[in-house]
């Protein structure tokens, strides 16, 4: 359990300041009461790829773990995973279950759901339940599981707007000490997902880059990172383009 722990462990990077609510203000706030002991102790996350529950999971067990609570974050996606993965998880104060729609529907899985809840519930640990589609949609066949994961309120996640991506990865590249330029930012927003995982590994890859050329941030080395073409180093306005940094 150790080795799995170590190997699905959260982005020791997670935060919440990192997450731009745009239409998610009262997810977030919820989010946060949980992580740091307060309010619903059991609560469950719904929206589409690249709503951010993934990043939000993560973030409220860096978050209660820094408060000195015992906190696994814990992706039932992971390959290998088996049921026995769900055994004394009481012993947390505070779990992430992330990606249950990939476990719904299988019999065992159902079981090992069941009994973890009622133990948590028991022992009085909170739990944040996230899947990609609301309750009602969840095609699982055991309704004592359907009821537990109806114990606290469901959260919403909708999509970042164009305009708080755009937001996004100003406010995340500024906290990475990243000047980007207003052409970088709209070329990052004309060629990236509108992904906020995404826009941010994105930020950090660049993070990286800039430390091992020695240069500031720029569109030449984003294409770089997007796989884009790079400018023709024959080209002697662009050699000086390039060179200036300032792009």
């Amino acid at each position: 359990m150790e080795q799995l722990t170590l190997a699905i462990a959260p982005r020791p990077e997670a935060d919440f300041s990192d997450y731009l609510p745009g239409p998610n203000g009262e997810a977030l706030a919820a989010i946060a009461d949980w992580a740091a002991g307060r309010g619903d102790p059991f609560l469950y996350l719904f929206g589409a790829s690249g709503s951010g529950k993934t990043h939000l999971l993560q973030a409220a067990c860096c978050e209660a773990a820094r408060r000195g609570r015992r906190a696994l974050y814990l992706p039932l996606d992971h390959a290998g995973l088996t049921p026995a993965a769900l055994e004394d998880l009481e012993q947390v104060d505070h779990l992430g279950l992330d990606a249950i729609q990939t476990r719904a529907g299988d019999p065992a899985w159902e079981q090992a759901l069941f009994g973890a809840y009622n133990r948590l519930r028991d022992t009085g640990r909170r739990l944040l339940v996230a899947a990609h589609v609301p309750l009602a949609e969840l095609p699982i066949a055991l309704p004592d599981l359907r009821s537990r994961l109806g114990w606290g309120p469901a959260y919403r996640l909708r999509l970042l707007r164009e305009g708080d991506c755009a937001l996004l990865v100003r406010q995340a590249a500024e906290r990475r000490g990243l000047r980007l330029t207003e052409a970088a930012v709209a070329f990052i927003m004309r060629r990236s997902p509108r992904d906020p995982r995404a826009l941010l590994d994105l930020l950090d890859e660049l993070d990286r880059l800039c430390l091992r050329h020695q240069r500031r941030p720029s569109i030449w080395l984003l294409r770089r990172l997007l796989d884009a073409d790079q400018p023709s180093p024959s080209s002697p306005a662009d050699a000086a383009h390039r060179a200036s940094g300032n792009d």
